[in-house]
């Protein structure tokens, strides 16, 4: 998608660039925080991954509208350790590599839709993703160059005042 929705909440802190309605804040539900229980028993690699999720996506994942679908991911994390236990024990086993290949890619395809990857968190406004290059800082020191006064501040008044080519 060349260019993913902005979040409300991203529109917000921007100051509505785009100055079309958004949404009254009184509409807006409260994420909760704090400790979120498992739905079913996990194992420990699946506990692990449940506390994990809530303690590192709190900002954006709800325990209240989101808690099936990382209960969904945390048995597939119990799942994909019992097949790594298999495979140690037969090594030779096609089906086991299959299987611990396809669980691996529901795992990463549903971490994608909680936001734990680099890009589905850029797509939803928690974090932008990205590094400056070197042309980029090239073009920031040539547009600084070509600029004929620096702006400084005093107070409240803001004052021009001539570069010095040194």
């Amino acid at each position: 998608m060349p260019n993913p929705p902005v979040p409300t909440e991203r529109k917000r802190q921007l100051g509505n660039p785009s100055h079309r309605p958004l949404p009254e804040k009184k509409d807006v539900i409260e994420l909760e925080s704090g400790n979120v229980e498992p739905l079913r028993p996990l194992g420990p690699a699946g506990q692990r991954l449940w506390d994990d999720i809530f303690r590192r996506g709190e900002l954006w994942v709800s325990g209240r509208t989101d808690s099936q679908l990382v209960q969904l991911v945390c048995e597939q994390i119990d799942r994909r350790e019992m097949l790594r236990t298999q495979l140690v024990d037969c090594p030779d086993q096609r089906s086991l590599h299959m299987s611990l290949n396809d669980i691996e890619k529901l795992i990463s395809s549903n971490l994608g839709l909680l936001g734990f990857t680099p890009t589905d968190r850029s797509r939803i406004g928690v974090a932008e993703v990205r590094k400056n290059s070197k042309i980029d800082e090239l073009r920031r020191r040539a547009e600084e160059l070509r600029q004929p006064y620096r702006t400084v501040s005093a107070g409240s008044s803001i004052l021009k005042e001539e570069k010095n080519d040194i």
